[in-house]
């Protein structure tokens, strides 16, 4: 029978895309693979691949498209044996529930806690340890609809579960993974107590209220991006629900300095003699506090109404800004990594970041955040936390300014930064034992080489 392609759940939080360009025409035969298709998000742009083989029969969508809701029939697509007259047939798909923008994420939802690659996910395993065979996208809708695969019949090559298998387990109600719990839930608030109401929110002005203000033809109107809009959203529930408090330390940068220079004057060069890297003062602020958070662990951490997760790597993110917006791309084990192996990784995200080319696994997730505004000269500034992170460092420029040094007052090239952190797992005490310990390393740096 013929298949639905749908707009495919390219992140926890994606309600909608819009289809920027079709890569195959009516007629043309796919195998699984086989990249179909190039979809906008909100932050980037993906090729989506096909999860079957046959033959394109109708597409439904047009390239150019925008606001396409996840789950709608884009395309359908012709089994062996079927002609084009099978397509006008074909059941159109019901959209199936997403994960919304304003829910918090899971602590398995994303690659905050572990870095898993939410696009795809780990292969799939029965209770009796036995592997289940299914498509990657299948994988992800299952996740993020709370479905247990193992429940699923597989309809694919080889009884392999595909994007229909899980539709029509959406459909039916059937393979939750979180039923006994839902079960055991909604028994529990039957018999507790009501809440009292909460108190109503003052509302926003509206639109034209605010327009109001201002004569007419004094300012151009400008239409929210996706992005913006997100971004917005998480900053501003971030203010309303992570208490912030604030801890600043001014950081001596003279021996970093010179070391960098050192380490750079030493680069091999390539095939062209150019230097093979070139360290900047950035990726000494990543692997310092990468370094930092495995000295003092307990400030790793991310909240959840249940529980704190301690991390046991340093996956950082680095904010980069783009027009009319920004990403945090994240290092992964930075703990672990090279100094110029940082360096590299954070020249080729900051590149893709500004094309908007990074998978969402690439900016989702993390333990922390580095935001540095020194470049523009600002002095020191405080920076909002990105849930899930527990901190976030706000970098300042280095400049010269004088010190005392015992009873001498000396000039050195000094840095303020500022940390943000979520009081709820980062207490004052443990923050300013993170931030000394993040001092430390840039202060010694020898001591990030080794």
């Amino acid at each position: 029978m013929p298949i639905s392609i749908t707009m495919p759940a390219l992140s926890p939080t994606m309600e909608s895309g819009n289809l920027a360009k079709w890569l195959v025409k009516e007629g043309d035969e796919v195998t699984a693979g086989d990249v179909i298709a190039e979809i906008e998000t909100d932050k980037a742009t993906m090729e989506v691949e096909a999860v079957d083989e046959g033959t394109i029969g109708k597409i439904l969508i047009a390239e150019g498209t925008e606001a396409v809701p996840v789950n709608e029939v884009i395309a359908i697509l012709l089994e062996e044996g079927e002609d084009a007259s099978a397509a006008d047939a074909a059941p159109a798909a019901a959209p199936a529930p997403v994960a919304k923008a304003e829910e918090a994420p899971k602590a398995d939802a994303a690659p905050a806690a572990n870095g898993a690659d939410v696009s795809a996910g780990p292969v799939a395993t029965s209770a009796a340890g036995d592997r289940i065979f299914s498509s990657p996208l299948a994988r992800r809708l299952a996740k993020l609809n709370d479905l247990d695969l193992s429940k699923i019949t597989g309809t694919g090559p080889k009884g392999r579960i595909v994007k229909r298998d899980v539709d029509a387990a959406i459909s039916s109600g059937t393979a939750s993974a979180s039923a006994p719990a839902a079960q055991a839930a909604a028994s529990a608030s039957a018999t507790a107590p009501s809440a009292p109401a909460a108190a109503t929110a003052p509302s926003a002005p509206s639109d034209d209220a605010i327009k109001a203000l201002y004569e007419d033809g004094t300012y151009e109107e400008m239409a929210h991006s996706g992005m913006r809009k997100v971004i917005a959203k998480r900053l501003q529930e971030s203010k309303q629900t992570v208490p912030h408090f604030y801890l600043s330390v001014d950081v001596k940068l003279d021996a970093l300095l010179a070391l960098r220079s050192q380490v750079n004057g030493q680069a091999p060069a390539d095939e062209n003699g150019k230097p093979t890297y070139k360290l900047s003062v950035n990726d000494f602020i990543i692997k310092g506090m990468a370094l930092a958070l495995q000295k003092v662990p307990m400030a790793n951490a991310t909240w959840t109404e249940g529980s704190r997760l301690i991390h046991k790597h340093s996956d950082v993110g680095v904010a980069v800004a783009i027009p009319d917006g920004l990403f945090t791309p994240v290092i992964r084990k930075a703990e672990q990594k090279s100094l110029s192996a940082i360096s590299g990784e954070m020249k080729d995200m900051a590149g893709r970041a500004r094309d908007k080319k990074l998978a969402p696994e690439e900016y989702q997730g993390g333990t922390t955040a580095v935001s540095n505004l020194g470049m523009f000269g600002i002095k020191n500034f405080s920076a909002v936390i990105n849930p899930p992170h527990g901190t976030i460092l706000a970098v300042g420029a280095g400049e010269k300014r004088p010190v005392v040094d015992g009873d001498e007052l000396k000039v050195a090239t000094v840095m303020s930064v500022t940390l943000s952190c979520d009081h709820r797992v980062v207490d004052g005490a443990l923050g300013a034992e993170l931030l000394a310990a993040f001092k430390g390393y840039l202060e010694s740096p020898m001591g990030m080489l080794v």
